[in-house]
């Protein structure tokens, strides 16, 4: 399978190596999304084998670096360049900015070093604004959010699929032209329950 190199450039920051998984990488993409607490508030059963790894990677990952932009990320630390998490922009309107790191990563900044560096490549590449969207039970999601200089838009509730929840979603956005009254309304009008809150 021909996949294009170029959609998805390797990216550095300081600490990390931001690359596309590969076929190399099952077992550390395993690793990450078979974890019950990493996936508690991800819209997706954990991993429970080697092989459903295996289908998740060509399912989600090649499928997307096929496209003209495709923007799925590992998270790779220098020292070993072995993927800990994952960084990905949706091409679909919304521009989804989403992520997840290994639990014993957490607490050291990597996901905002990683998501920052991801952020100014599309932005590069000429997306006007990205969004990210948090459960209001997981707020430190929503503090990456922040510090990645995204800004509160509305909250929402939505029948979550697969695994049929009924969530409350906060939606950030960033605009990266200066449009600053841009607000991407689909999460808004297609959901009955929708509001603003206060001080968020």
């Amino acid at each position: 399978m021909s996949i294009n190199n170029q959609n998805t450039p390797t990216l550095e920051t300081k600490r990390l190596i931001l690359r596309k998984f590969t076929e190399n990488d099952i077992e550390a993409l395993f690793d990450i999304y078979k974890d019950e607490e990493i996936n508690t508030y991800l819209p997706w059963f954990t991993l429970k084998s080697l092989k459903e790894a295996e289908m998740f990677f060509y399912e989600k990952y090649t499928q997307a670096y096929k496209l003209d932009k495709g923007y799925r990320y590992a998270i790779c630390l220098k020292v070993d360049n072995k993927p800990i998490g994952y960084v990905n922009v949706s091409m679909s309107d919304n521009h989804d900015l989403g992520y997840g790191l290994r639990k014993e990563f957490w607490h050291k900044g990597i996901v905002t070093e990683a998501s920052k560096a991801v952020l100014e490549q599309v932005k590069k590449d000429g997306l006007m604004y990205v969004t990210a969207t948090h459960d209001v039970k997981n707020p430190r999601s929503g503090g990456v959010m922040k510090q990645l200089g995204m800004s509160y838009k509305y909250s929402y509730e939505e029948q979550w699929q697969p695994k049929d929840i009924l969530v409350t979603f906060r939606m950030y956005q960033l605009n990266f032209d200066g449009q600053d009254d841009r607000v991407y309304k689909e999460y808004w009008d297609n959901s009955e329950v929708h509001f603003i809150e206060k001080d968020v």
